[in-house]
């Protein structure tokens, strides 16, 4: 029994009569521009009215004059939430993602962070900065000077020379004898 050609012919006859001018040609709609879709003839439009916007704009907040323990304790515990997974609990840059593969990002001790100023770092965490991306949309604005606040008790317990501490901070420091 021999198959008609006649249904490979009627398909490739359907195929070449197909008209793609539907959706390949038409205007393109480009941002400030004109286009002739909609009845004002721009590309850009107005909000439906009684739109809500889903989070306002991230307004900076000056930087605080005092520095509070309740302060520091606060940014200690959003840096251990958003900052230790790269740069680590302690600071040095030997977080848990470094430890899968990720590149190391510099340790907080290091001298060049330890001269930067505050505002330097708020920009940091604000915009990102080489391999670090912008933590603006988990960090709020007071919450980013909290984390400079707690970096800087960081780095001040490295840099401390023993001779400005207190007797009862000393007694941590001497080895215990007597074991």
């Amino acid at each position: 029994m021999r198959r008609p050609r006649t249904v490979p012919l009627l398909l490739l006859l359907a195929f070449a009569t197909c008209s793609r001018e539907d959706m390949f040609v038409q205007d393109r709609a480009v941002p400030w521009g004109r286009f002739s879709l909609f009845p004002n003839q721009m590309t850009m439009q107005h909000p439906v009215p009684g739109t809500v916007a889903r989070k306002a704009p991230d307004t900076a907040v000056p930087q605080p004059r005092r520095v509070s323990a309740e302060m520091v304790a606060h940014g200690r515990e959003v840096f251990d939430i958003n900052c230790a997974p790269c740069h680590g609990r302690s600071g040095d840059g030997h977080g848990m993602i470094v430890e899968r593969g990720f590149p190391r990002p510099p340790s907080l001790f290091s001298e060049e962070l330890r001269r930067a100023d505050a505002e330097h770092i708020y920009d940091v965490i604000t915009h990102g900065k080489g391999v670090m991306f912008s933590y603006a949309d988990r960090v709020p604005p007071a919450d980013r000077w909290a984390v400079i606040a707690y970096v800087r008790a960081l780095q001040l317990t490295q840099s401390t020379p023993v001779a400005m501490l207190s007797d009862a901070d000393k007694a941590h420091l001497q080895p215990e004898t007597g074991r």
